[in-house]
């Protein structure tokens, strides 16, 4: 049976996932929780615990908790798909292949994939959804390594890493990743449904196995409205770096 703290603390997910606490909102003080739930106030302190640890709260001492991050947030504290990201908020993700075909690669495509310039080099826009509606557009370019096994997928896959885990082995192990701003252009637009030049969230990223050997890299743009990034750092470990605008 599940206890009673760990009831509250689903409960107070998906209230934060429906945006009842908004991202840098505070919540109710213990004893107007404790009241809401019919619970003591020791027991919300364990559901307010396990949020704390998983990085959706924080608070300073004396102060009220604030909202940190919700579910929706895609964090970089670690490599996740975005099929993985939408379990976790309890969404079905979606997705379909709009382009697809062989290109040589180019200088870019040589330096991220380490690979001699003008070798073929699968690339893939990819558009994909959290419940059939559009947030995400992939372009992805493989390593001719795995270019044939990522070919092999139907359109339609919700998860290429887990399908790629199935047919190959292989394990998405490090990620890096920049990200920026965007407007979107007139094909964004057109594939997200939304107006041309709306402001996108972009992460371009190289994805690589445990030995280090480039399996991908790819150019996400997130529509700014359906997500948001966390990055869980410390004063001893600091995973965000600060850069200026390429």
């Amino acid at each position: 049976m599940t206890a009673r703290h760990e009831e509250i603390a689903d409960e107070l997910r998906k209230a934060i996932d429906r945006e009842e606490y908004t991202v840098g909102s505070r919540l109710p003080a213990e004893t107007e929780l404790a009241a809401q739930y019919g619970v003591s106030r020791g027991t919300v302190r364990q559901a307010v615990a396990a949020l704390t640890a998983e990085g959706l709260i924080g608070s300073r001492q004396g102060a009220r908790r604030m909202v940190l991050a919700s579910r929706r947030s895609q964090s970089f504290a670690e490599l996740r798909s975005f099929a993985e990201w939408a379990r976790a908020m309890e969404r079905e993700a979606t997705g379909h292949v709009a382009e697809q075909g062989y290109r040589p690669a180019t200088a870019e495509d040589a330096v991220r994939l380490q690979l001699a310039e003008k070798t073929p080099v699968l690339h893939v826009l990819r558009v994909r959804g959290l419940d059939g509606e559009p947030v995400l557009l992939e372009r992805t370019v493989y390593a001719d390594w795995i270019s044939p096994a990522v070919e092999a997928i139907e359109p339609d896959c919700p998860s290429v890493t887990q399908r790629l885990y199935d047919d190959t082995g292989l394990v998405f192990a490090y990620g890096e990743h920049v990200i920026d701003a965007v407007a979107a252009g007139a094909q964004d637009a057109e594939l997200l449904g939304i107006r041309r030049t709306s402001p996108l969230l972009r992460v371009r990223r190289v994805t690589t196995t445990r030995e280090g050997r480039p399996v991908e890299w790819s150019d996400d743009r997130y529509r700014s409205d359906a997500v948001t990034f966390s990055v869980h750092n410390s004063i001893g470990n600091n995973a965000l770096a600060r850069k200026t605008a390429e």
